[in-house]
């Protein structure tokens, strides 16, 4: 009997070690490390996770980022794909807000001249391509 409930006990301390790391604030930490590593000044920033969903050890979270003392509206919001690496998690991805998945390649196919933010909505329009533009001429 009690090596019953040693065993049992064993597998609820793992389970809940392992349930531990599935928290909003471990997952807000990894967000954070990672935007630091990109450049962002984190320290002036407030970085708020709007919806996280868990999938085993990988993670998708739509975070809104806003310069301290500023508007929600004068921030932006970024999706992105986490994935649990030993005691911490780690960004793997990024969907820009088209829905596209952005991993620092550019897609094949992909338009170069295109600006990032298109679709319903967006005042956003693409840069013409060379063959585009107007001849230069003598004035």
């Amino acid at each position: 009997m009690v090596r019953v409930s040693g065993t049992l006990l064993l597998i609820f301390l793992m389970a809940a070690c392992n349930r531990g790391m599935q928290s909003r604030d471990a997952v807000r930490q990894g967000l954070i490390d990672h935007l630091a590593r990109v450049g962002l000044n984190v320290k002036a920033m407030d970085i708020t996770l709007s919806s996280l969903q868990f999938n085993g050890n990988q993670a998708d979270a739509t975070v809104s980022i806003t310069p301290k003392g500023a508007s929600p509206e004068q921030g932006m919001s970024m999706k992105y794909h986490l994935e649990q690496q030993g005691d911490h998690w780690v960004v793997t991805g990024r969907q820009e807000s088209g829905g596209r998945p952005h991993s620092g390649a550019m897609p094949s196919g992909a338009d170069p001249h295109a600006s990032g933010e298109t679709g319903p909505g967006s005042t956003a329009m693409p840069m013409p391509s060379p063959e585009d533009l107007p001849p230069v001429g003598k004035k």
